[in-house]
């Protein structure tokens, strides 16, 4: 067992009434960051992000997105209904100003919130973030591992077949050991970034699918279709500092997404690196990440 780390649990009403549920860890008097973590995911935080969070004095919030967790699935959603529940969890908390940092499945999110929330949010990051499905001038599938490509072409040609297949990956990825979540990912892991997979890492990986994961694999499934349907919003309607890291290295989310999203946001610092895959951008640069929206705050 990893060793969970000391938060305060919140149930928030969304504005349509569904249940959002939050964790509220880091430095209870820090400026506050909402991290938006990768697919599948749970508000459960990792201890190492947490203490990192803690030394730059920041208050790290995090939440199960719809369907995940303790959080009500909404069935349908698109990524820019997160920029709601993002609203609605800062007026239940009593924060009228944070920033944001996300990876992986959590890129897009950030993104939408950087579009959306001009009023709330000063600045953003977005690690190792893909970009939309059918983007102009991108090999969405260039450099991707077999089993994020292979789950991306079954959605358009089978949904139904999609969907079952990822309801037994589901009940694979619960009952594995950190070790069988190794195999589980081999097609994904680059050597950069198998050398910080390590145990602990796994360990975590484990407890926060079986956290989410639990109620079903709706959260799942619409994180999924999210990505791969219109987004709604506009790249353009981003204002604000963004923040972009990808990792040459990078089998989850190949380096290509990296390299459209700098080329296509506005006014984005876009640091792309050769020797980073996609795990490596949080055990390596996650300070660098909190130095950054620091000094935007």
């Amino acid at each position: 067992m990893i060793t969970r780390w000391e938060v305060v649990e919140h149930i928030v009403d969304a504005a349509d009434g569904r249940r959002l549920a939050v964790a509220d860890g880091g430095d209870p008097d820090g400026v506050p960051v909402l991290v938006h973590y990768g697919t599948p995911n749970s508000r459960l935080q990792y201890g190492p992000d947490v203490a990192t969070a803690t030394e730059h004095g920041m208050r790290m919030i995090t939440y199960d997105r719809p369907g995940y967790g303790g959080s009500t699935a909404q069935p349908g959603r698109t990524i820019a209904h997160c920029a709601g529940d993002v609203r609605a969890i800062c007026s239940a908390l009593g924060i009228d100003r944070l920033l944001t940092w996300g990876i992986s499945g959590g890129g897009p999110h950030v993104l939408a919130c950087a579009a959306l929330l001009p009023d709330l949010i000063p600045a953003a990051a977005a690690l190792a973030s893909p970009a939309p499905w059918g983007a102009d001038g991108l090999d969405y599938f260039a450099g991707m591992g077999e089993m994020n490509a292979d789950d991306t072409r079954l959605y358009f040609q089978d949904h139904a077949a999609a969907r079952a297949k990822l309801e037994r990956d589901r009940v694979d990825v619960l009952g594995a050991s950190a070790e069988e979540l190794s195999q589980i990912f081999r097609t994904l892991l680059s050597k950069a970034d198998a050398a910080v997979f390590t145990s602990r890492l796994a360990q975590y990986f484990v407890e926060s699918a079986a956290e989410g994961l639990g109620p079903g694999g709706e959260g799942w499934w619409e994180d999924g279709v999210s990505w791969l349907e219109p987004w709604g919003f506009g790249f353009a309607d981003i204002k604000m500092p963004v923040l972009l890291l990808h990792g040459e290295q990078d089998r989850f989310v190949p380096f290509g997404h990296g390299v459209w999203l700098a080329a296509h946001i506005p006014g984005v610092e876009a640091r792309l690196t050769k020797d980073d895959g996609h795990l490596t951008l949080t055990t390596r640069h996650l300070g660098e990440v909190y130095d950054w929206l620091l000094e935007h705050w």
